[in-house]
């Protein structure tokens, strides 16, 4: 029995946006109390972010959408409370943070709510120091959040929700777009807020290796936003891990290796939720996998992880630089051991041939934003057909590359050449003819009034013929699950279907080369998986594909070739398998591969 009243109680909550057909979330009903890390997880589409916004009375009350069912948060009707009251109960961190950044600095930006509570001045600046030196930003405190990274501008909206000293925190997917070791510095600050044990947070994520040392509960909504399940986040993905992966929801990495090498023939007495995990299932397949470690402690599934989501020693598998090491090649076979299993789990880049002429070329690309210059005479080919991923920490100049290469910011001329094309003196015709550009932030590239519109435009202005618009925009729809919102604003699309369409519009005039950056931000795993088959598909027709991600992973199983940025220059570069054999250059750059892959590594298996 719980001794506290819950935090906020949600029952039969139902929100219907306008121009939508059915309401989503649909009929939903919980409570949160003191303690909790609540982690909510579903299909896009099916109401997440919305179920956010009904949380602190955006919805109904700034944005356009019916609403029925009550929601109380801090013991206040949210439907009968202003949306001012209900910030001091539940502080709200946006999917995409430019959304809540209002002020000229950072220090300003944190102080803004302390400030409109009224509170003493020395309470404003203990709490915005202490919420700026949590996320990593102090030293940044008199910069215009405009020249923050994303992630830096995503910390910074953290630290905003942290200095309301609101009993609940709702996060919607607030490492989308951060570096490893911001991602760290987010848990580690929120791990500090829940210690207390009188706050809660509702968690939005898609990288579950990340949540999964920090959540306490799951709560899922399938498809239509009703409750699938709800209870604690290990038993509810251990036990539901097929219906979750059919619901095309995103699961822990470890534990999606592990179903496909169960699906190849491996045995799971358990299945693993972490890296540590499964490397400890992996090696308990070995003949003496009884037998203790050099440590002396006998290997087992459930090594812990911190709440930053960083893997504890479990023996001799890290070193102290948190290095998985080789839990050694002659103590028998292992599921990795068969060629079956290895190849469900790690895809490799295929061989090239001679190099041939690149179709992107850059020489002593020099880029300047606010008098800062971010790019420092970069030399850079890329081949064509290649899917290449540029990396980087936060800062290290990644979208600004991105965006140069595109034209979306004109480089110096004669500085960048695209398909025999300079992207520093070409019209904007040119540019859309060669290269299709994919935002980090969907809405930044919308024009039109409904979804249908907005895949069309790009065929208009190149006096496509009505009846060839409606055959491509139609097959562009069904493409990407969108047939059911042609004639939705596209400002009223969720994250996901908003993502699914930026992308759409940059396909749809069938470019060479085809830009994004972060593709997979507000993706389930389902429509993430279509994209980049879709993506694999294009390159397979010829398209030269760059893609800016934060998601390692994502760049071992699917980039042919991969640019490592530091400090707006290029660290690194070169085929993907080949990189990833050497961690060093990634660790030099302030990254490090993903935990799964050195376990696979360690476990006997390549990236080669």
């Amino acid at each position: 029995m719980r001794s506290s009243a819950p935090l906020l109680s949600v029952r039969d909550l139902s929100v219907t946006h306008a121009d939508a057909a059915h309401p989503s979330p649909a009929d939903v009903s919980f409570d949160i109390h003191p303690g909790e890390v609540v982690l909510l997880l579903g299909p896009s589409g099916s109401g997440k972010s919305t179920l956010t916004l009904a949380l602190n009375g955006l919805i109904p009350h700034a944005v356009p959408a019916t609403m029925s069912g009550v929601v109380v948060a801090g013991g206040l009707d949210t439907a009968d409370t202003p949306t001012a009251s209900l910030s001091t109960r539940v502080a709200m961190v946006f999917q995409d943070p430019d959304a809540q950044i209002v002020t000229g600095t950072g220090y300003d930006e944190v102080a803004f709510g302390p400030e409109n509570l009224l509170l003493p001045l020395d309470e404003v600046h203990r709490r915005t120091e202490d919420a700026l030196r949590r996320v990593g930003l102090w030293e940044r405190r008199d910069e215009n959040p405009d020249r923050l990274s994303g992630g830096g501008r995503q910390r910074l909206a953290i630290a905003c929700a942290l200095a309301m000293g609101s009993p609940l925190i709702v996060l919607d997917e607030p490492t989308a777009n951060l570096d490893p070791q911001g991602i760290d510095d987010v848990y580690a600050a929120l791990t500090d807020v829940i210690a207390a044990g009188d706050r809660a947070i509702l968690l939005v994520e898609h990288n579950l290796d990340a949540a999964m040392g920090f959540v306490t509960r799951t709560i899922v909504l399938d498809a239509r936003g009703r409750v699938a399940f709800d209870g604690p986040a290990d038993e509810i993905i251990r036990s539901h891990a097929d219906e979750l992966v059919a619901m095309g929801v995103w699961l822990p990495a470890a534990t999606l290796a592990a179903l496909r090498m169960r699906d190849a023939g491996a045995q799971f007495a358990e299945l693993p939720l972490t890296p540590a995990q499964l490397a400890a299932a992996l090696a308990s397949e070995r003949p003496d996998s009884a037998s203790p470690t050099p440590t002396g402690r006998p290997q087992h599934p459930g090594h812990p992880q911190d709440p930053a989501g960083r893997l504890q020693d479990p023996g001799h598998l890290q070193d102290p630089a948190g290095r998985l090491q080789d839990p050694g090649t002659d103590a028998g076979p292992t599921p990795m051991d068969r060629p079956d299993i290895r190849a469900s789990i790690l895809q490799t880049a295929r061989p090239t041939g001679a190099a041939p002429t690149p179709i992107i070329r850059a020489r002593g690309l020099t880029v300047r934003r606010h008098r800062t210059e971010i790019l420092h005479g970069l030399d850079l080919d890329i081949a064509p057909g290649t899917l290449t991923a540029i990396v980087g920490a936060n800062g290290a100049g990644k979208t600004t590359l991105l965006q140069a290469l595109a034209g979306v910011v004109p480089p110096p001329r004669r500085q960048v050449s695209v398909d025999g094309m300079d992207p520093g003196s070409a019209s904007p015709g040119e540019l859309a003819s060669r290269i299709g550009f994919v935002f980090q932030n969907p809405e930044h590239q919308f024009i039109a009034h409904t979804v249908f519109d907005e895949l069309a435009h790009g065929l208009r202005l190149r006096r496509t013929s009505d009846a060839e618009i409606t055959a491509r925009v139609d097959a562009m729809l069904e493409r990407f699950g969108l047939e059911a919102k042609a004639h939705v604003h596209p400002f009223l699309l969720s994250g996901g279907e908003k993502r699914r369409l930026s992308v759409g519009t940059a396909l749809i005039t069938r470019p060479r080369v085809l830009a994004l950056d972060e593709p997979t931000f507000g993706q389930d795993r389902a429509r993430a998986s279509e994209l980049l088959a879709l993506l694999h598909d294009l390159r397979d027709e010829g398209t030269t594909i760059l893609i800016v991600t934060h998601d390692l992973a994502l760049v071992a199983a699917h980039a042919s070739h991969t640019v490592i940025l530091a400090d707006g220059r290029v660290h690194a570069a070169g085929r993907t398998a080949d990189l990833f054999r050497d961690e060093r250059p990634f660790v030099d750059a302030g990254l490090r591969l993903p935990a799964l892959q050195r376990v696979l590594a360690a476990a006997g298996q390549a990236l080669a």
